[in-house]
């Protein structure tokens, strides 16, 4: 079954049904929404060109069984942003037992779409979305559930490490350089993003993992220099561990031997 709603909440009736219900939930009958899992319970993280899809799993029940959704609906939780752009393009329904199904809708994001959807900077769309939707039993019970899931769509990351010179005598010092970047939904670029705490990390050859070694801020592009004093060969890279509208991210390592 395939569905052409777009999850978009710019909409005078999409701000009313907020507004009416808010978190609440109303219908007919006992059928119920008993638990709502979004991507497997991790964020959902766009860039500028792949197509994303991802699950939102729901749990209903009722005493006569269930015979499916109605209505998907997802979008930021910020009246002031005013919408989403989450496809609702499948539906599949997988029953449990004789009251209970779960049914799996899912959503695509398309980022070439992404700059059309609001008059509004479409970047402000990332952070807390919401899930609404309406279900529906064998025996014609229905249910209107707002807000029945809270999760983050992000926009993507990217970050490089550069270590020179290499190979480096121990004791020298190494400069160890990067660029954090992220994803502008306006151009469907990446862009510089400045201000952020990254970590600079060091894993000795042979070793198993990564330890911090400081904590540098990023500058004019993204862009990251420091230096350090090599006391053994080994892989250094940088860690961005996010915010509330930016997706996490590990840049490759970069090996550098002892002279």
């Amino acid at each position: 079954m395939r569905h052409r709603l777009w999850a978009v909440a710019g909409g005078a009736a999409a701000l009313t049904l907020l507004t009416a219900t808010g978190a609440h939930a109303e219908g007919e009958g006992d059928i119920r929404v008993t638990k709502t899992v979004v991507n497997g319970g991790k964020n959902v993280i766009v860039g500028t060109t792949k197509v994303v899809e991802y699950p939102i799993a729901i749990t209903i029940t009722d005493d006569s069984g269930v015979k499916g959704l109605t209505r998907v609906s997802t979008f930021n939780t910020s009246s002031a942003v005013g919408g989403g752009f989450a496809e609702w393009v499948d539906t599949a329904c997988v029953k449990k037992s004789s009251t209970t199904s779960v049914c799996t809708a899912t959503m695509r994001i398309t980022p070439s779409w992404i700059p059309h959807y609001s008059d509004a900077d479409s970047n402000k769309a990332a952070g807390e979305w919401q899930v609404n939707a309406t279900v529906k039993a064998n025996d014609g019970d229905y249910w209107i559930s707002d807000r029945i899931a809270l999760y983050k769509v992000k926009r993507a990351s990217r970050l490089t490490t550069d270590a020179t010179p290499e190979p480096v005598a121990k004791g020298a010092t190494l400069t160890v350089n990067g660029k954090l970047t992220r994803a502008n939904w306006e151009n469907l670029e990446y862009h510089g993003y400045t201000g952020q705490p990254v970590k600079l990390q060091f894993r000795p050859a042979g070793g198993a993992h990564y330890s911090t070694v400081k904590t540098v801020t990023t500058g004019t592009h993204g862009k990251l220099s420091t230096k350090v004093t090599v006391t053994s060969a080994g892989s250094w890279r940088w860690y961005f561990p996010g915010t509330t509208t930016t997706a996490r991210v590990v840049s490759a390592g970069d090996a550098v031997a002892l002279k």
